[in-house]
């Protein structure tokens, strides 16, 4: 038997609860990896709170992102085997010593790149992918915002989106996380605290504003996201850190300029093999060649899950955590 974190009812931090539980063999198409590191994502808390429900109901382990070593794998499983080091993001489960888990969400790690980064990178990392060379494509000619610049995403859109010649406008609530985004692409800062973002957007951007808005934030920052876009731009609501918007109003849409809005989650873009492997490859690719650094700020042992759930609610991390089994 492992040990892992699992929740019976949803609720706080304290439901999570650090068990005995029996792992098995894989099945066809299927793997049992041993974790090294497991990411800290802000989606971990929706699936324990109950704000998104947990797929196979409770009681479950929360956690969708991972690096490891493959133990074993079923029949018809060609592209890992015993041995490999292979991180992922996929379904929950990720809070365990060992898991059994889809082969097909499984790549394998190149030897530049160690496994608390990849654990802590894979989700945020492939969201920056997508959001910046799918949902909108990132330029020289882009002016964008992105809320939460301070965070795991955050930290790594900002540096991938000012290579790409960008002109990057962040918002943090403290200038400890101010200074951290600068440090990372971020030309313009907004502390959201002090400052109205709406009003400095305009001014950063002589009344223009942006061509598009990332927003992870939610209830807090809406409608005011909209106000920073330029006529016709995307506002790309991607999260929901403060609470869910609950009260869209689509005719806010023509009034505010003919905008587009979009609800991307990063399991769409990924979905099948072909699309993840790219999607995988592109990050691999800058976090390699130096152009998009990702260092881990936290580290919280496995057991200890209750705390770091409750520094990250509490907005006590900043960038990259990772769990160690």
């Amino acid at each position: 038997m492992v040990q892992a974190i699992r929740v019976h009812e949803t609720g706080g931090p304290a439901v999570m609860r650090w068990e005995h539980v029996e792992v098995g063999e894989p099945g066809p198409g299927e793997a049992r990896i041993r974790h090294t590191a497991i990411g800290l994502n802000f989606i971990d808390t929706y699936f324990r709170s109950g704000l998104y429900p947990a797929p196979a109901g409770t009681p479950f382990s929360p956690g969708n992102e991972g690096a490891g070593i493959v133990l074993s794998v079923g029949d018809g499983v060609t592209h890992v085997g015993p041995g490999d080091r292979v991180a992922y993001v996929g379904s929950i489960g990720a809070y365990a010593q060992e898991r059994i888990i889809s082969a097909d969400s499984l790549v394998a790690l190149p030897d530049g790149i160690d496994d608390k980064t990849a654990a802590g990178m894979m989700l945020k990392g492939m969201t920056a992918q997508y959001l910046l060379r799918q949902t909108y494509s990132v330029g020289p000619d882009t002016t964008l915002l992105f809320h939460a610049a301070a965070g795991g995403v955050g930290l790594i859109a900002g540096q991938w989106a000012a290579h790409l010649g960008a002109t990057v406008i962040g918002t943090a609530g403290s200038q400890d996380k101010i200074e951290l985004a600068k440090a990372h692409g971020f030309q313009h800062m907004i502390n959201y605290r002090t400052e109205n973002f709406v009003d400095r957007v305009k001014e950063i951007t002589d009344g223009r504003g942006c061509d598009v808005v990332y927003d992870s934030v939610g209830k807090d920052t809406y409608p005011g996201s909209l106000d920073c876009l330029k006529p016709r731009g995307l506002w790309v609501s991607f999260g929901q850190s403060s609470g869910v918007i609950s009260d869209f109003n689509l005719g806010l849409l023509a009034q505010k300029g003919s905008l587009f809005a979009t609800r991307p989650t990063l399991f769409t873009y990924i979905a099948t093999r072909d699309a993840l492997e790219r999607t995988a490859a592109e990050l691999f690719d800058v976090v390699e060649k130096g152009i998009v650094k990702v260092k881990v700020n936290q580290e919280y042992r496995l057991a200890d899950a209750i705390q770091a759930h409750e520094d990250l609610e509490g907005r006590k991390t900043t960038g990259t955590t990772v769990l160690i089994p």
